[in-house]
């Protein structure tokens, strides 16, 4: 690897795949320090299932037996990433976290929204590429 710009070392991105797995930890962490309220449990739920199936879903996508399959189940995995980053945002608003532990984890959901967001874009646009 050579030298960036800013004369630091390049790294690659880290892969979809990786970075949806280590996501979904980290909200499995996130919920199991929820209080055990009815509400923290409630919120707890929906997020920690939509958050494991966008990597689930990214993992079935790598797999693909055809384009459409890969897209179908990127556009799935996109689609849990908004609901992630819903519920994300609501356990924030509700002061479930302090502002400072609950921002990391809300701009990672964002981020890999839009990472998914471009791939399924790419993806529908150029059908004559490998996935």
């Amino acid at each position: 690897m050579g030298l960036g710009v800013d004369g630091q070392k390049e790294t690659k991105p880290e892969p979809i795949e990786e970075r949806t797995y280590r996501f979904a930890l980290r909200v499995l962490k996130l919920v199991s320090s929820m209080p055990p309220t009815v509400a923290a449990t409630v919120l707890g739920r929906q997020v920690l299932r939509s958050a494991t199936s966008i990597g689930a879903n990214v993992e079935e996508a790598k797999g693909a037996s055809s384009r459409r399959d890969f897209t179908n189940k990127m556009t799935i995995a996109l689609k849990e990433a908004r609901e992630t980053h819903y519920w994300l945002r609501l356990i924030r608003d509700t002061e479930t976290f302090d502002e400072e532990r609950m921002a990391p984890i809300v701009q990672e959901a964002m981020e890999i929204k839009k990472i998914l967001s471009v791939t399924v874009k790419t993806a529908r646009d150029h059908p004559d590429r490998h996935a």
